[in-house]
C-alpha cells in the first residue's frame, strides 16, 4: 500500500531518509537530516525566485495555471467580474463568504466613511517636485500612514488589525487621487461619501471647476471590473513583499508600502505599459507579421509583450474578461488606433505553432494598457491603478500571515560563493 513520503537515499553516504508528502509538498526543512557529518548544516533547498517552493498556506486564492483557472474563496473570477462588484469581492477576500444584502451595505457604509485622510497629509505630498512619479508618492505616503494611526502596531488584536485593515482600503484611492492631481498641478478633490468606490475616485480624478462630476456608467463599471480581476493573484512579487516584511510584525502600512515598491517595478505593475511600447513600435496592422517573424528569429532582441505568464500556461482567464470590457469601453471613448493592431496581433499569435507551443497566450497586461488609455489615465497611473484594487489582497494576505501559527520571521538561507577566511592585510603592505 502506498504511503505519502518521499524516500531519498544520499549517495554520498549511503543513508535513507523517508521524509513526508503532505498537500503535495515535502517541508524543506526535513531535508535538513541529511548531512555527511554531524558537524553538517544539512541539506538545503535552492530556488532562485521561490519558483517551486510554497512559502505558506492560504485559503485566499486558487490558480490552476495549465488549466486557466482563476478562484476568489472558491468563486471563479469569470462570475465575479459578470456578476459582483468589487467592494463585494473586497468583503468576499477579507471574511471568506459572500455577504448578506446587509453585511455589504454595512461594509461599504464603513469603507466609504473613511475615505478622508488626515489633513496634514496633504502637506506631506504637496513637498514633492511637480514630476514626481505617482507610485513614488503613493508607496512614500502608504508608509507615512504608521505615523498618523500609531494604534496600527498592534497587529495582534483582531480589532485593531481590522480597523487599519478598512483604513488602507478606504484611503489608497483618496491617495492615488491626490497623486495624479499632484502631478498634473490640480488641487486636491475630497472623497465624495454619495458615489461608488470606483465611481468616487473617477470623481476625485477627473472634477474640475464644478461640485459635481457626471461617471460615465459604463467607464465606472468597466474600473469596477478591473478592479475585481487585480483584487489578489496567489503569492506574486509585491505580496510576497507585504507578508515577508509584515512577518517582522510591522504595522500593516508598512508592510503594504513593501508591496507598492515591489509593484513599481517594469516587471510587475508596469507590464502593461510595455505592451503600449511595443504596440507603438509596431506603427501599423500591415507591420504585425514582420514583428512577429523578428520575434521568432531573435531579429533586433524583438519581445512579445502581454503575452505569457510566470502562472498561466493557457489563456490568462482574466485577459477573457479584460477583451469584453475593452469593446465596452471604446464604444464610450472611441477606438483607440492600438486596438487594431493588438487585435491582429493576437489574432496571429494564436495561430501560429512557435507561440502557441511555448503556450504563450495574451496575459491581463495585454489590454488593461488600452483601456487605461482610453479612459484618459497617463502611463505613470498605471501601476497606481493597479495598487488600489491589490490592497485588499495584499491586506487579507497580510492578516492570514499574521493568523497563521506555522510563520515565523521570514529568514531566507544562502549558498556563500565568496572568499574562504582570510587575514587582514595593512595598507602598506597591499600591492
Amino acid at each position: 500500500m502506498s504511503k505519502d513520503t518521499l524516500t531519498i537515499t544520499d549517495n554520498r553516504t549511503g543513508k535513507t531518509y523517508e521524509v513526508p508528502i503532505e498537500n503535495g509538498c515535502i517541508r524543506t526543512n526535513a531535508l535538513r537530516q541529511i548531512k555527511v557529518s554531524e558537524e553538517d548544516f544539512g541539506l538545503m533547498g535552492y530556488d532562485p525566485a521561490f519558483l517551486n517552493t510554497a512559502n505558506c498556506k492560504s485559503a485566499i486564492t486558487f490558480i490552476d495555471g495549465d488549466k486557466g483557472i482563476l478562484e476568489y474563496r472558491g468563486y471563479p473570477i469569470e462570475q465575479l467580474a459578470e456578476k459582483s462588484s468589487f467592494i463585494e469581492v473586497a468583503y468576499l477576500l477579507l471574511n471568506g463568504e459572500l455577504p448578506t444584502p446587509k453585511q455589504l451595505e454595512e461594509f461599504n457604509y464603513l469603507v466609504t466613511h473613511h475615505t478622508y485622510v488626515h489633513e496634514n497629509i496633504k502637506t506631506f505630498m504637496d513637498g514633492y517636485r511637480y514630476d514626481a512619479h505617482p507610485m513614488s508618492m503613493l508607496s512614500s505616503t502608504v508608509a507615512a500612514l504608521s505615523g498618523f494611526y500609531p494604534d496600527a502596531k498592534n497587529t495582534k488584536d483582531e480589532r485593531s488589525r481590522r480597523i487599519q485593515m478598512t483604513r488602507l482600503i478606504a484611503k489608497m484611492p483618496t491617495i492615488a487621487a491626490f497623486s495624479y492631481r499632484h502631478s498634473m498641478g490640480l488641487p486636491y478633490v475630497y472623497p465624495d461619501n454619495d458615489l461608488s468606490y470606483v465611481g468616487n475616485f473617477l470623481a476625485m480624478i477627473r472634477k474640475i471647476g464644478t461640485t459635481t462630476y457626471k461617471v460615465h456608467p459604463t467607464l465606472e463599471k468597466a474600473l469596477d471590473v478591473l478592479f475585481i480581476l487585480h483584487a489578489d493573484h496567489e503569492q506574486n512579487c509585491s505580496t510576497t513583499s507585504v507578508r515577508t516584511v509584515g512577518s517582522s510584525e510591522v504595522d500593516p502600512y508598512s508592510a503594504v508600502a513593501a508591496g507598492i515598491g515591489a509593484l513599481y517595478g517594469p516587471l510587475h505593475g508596469g507590464a502593461n505599459e510595455a505592451v503600449l511600447r511595443m504596440l507603438r513600435e509596431i506603427g501599423h496592422v500591415s507591420k504585425v507579421p514582420d514583428f512577429i517573424k523578428a520575434v521568432k528569429t531573435g531579429e533586433g532582441e524583438k519581445k512579445l509583450m502581454g503575452f505569457g505568464h510566470r502562472v498561466y500556461k493557457s489563456y490568462d482567464p482574466r485577459a477573457k474578461v479584460i477583451k469584453r470590457v475593452a469593446d465596452e469601453v471604446f464604444e464610450v471613448t472611441g477606438k483607440n488606433p492600438l486596438l487594431e493592431i493588438a487585435v491582429e496581433l493576437e489574432k496571429i499569435a494564436l495561430q501560429d505553432e512557435y507561440f502557441v507551443k511555448r503556450k504563450l497566450y495574451p496575459n491581463v497586461d495585454f489590454y488593461s494598457g488600452l483601456i487605461y488609455e482610453a479612459m484618459g489615465f497617463p502611463v505613470e497611473m498605471f501601476p497606481v491603478l493597479f495598487a488600489i484594487p491589490r490592497t485588499v489582497g495584499w491586506v487579507t494576505q497580510w492578516e492570514e500571515m499574521v493568523k497563521d501559527s506555522e510563520q515565523k520571521i521570514a529568514r531566507p538561507r544562502q549558498i556563500y560563493t565568496g572568499s574562504k577566511r582570510r587575514d587582514y592585510v595593512a595598507m602598506k603592505d597591499r600591492k
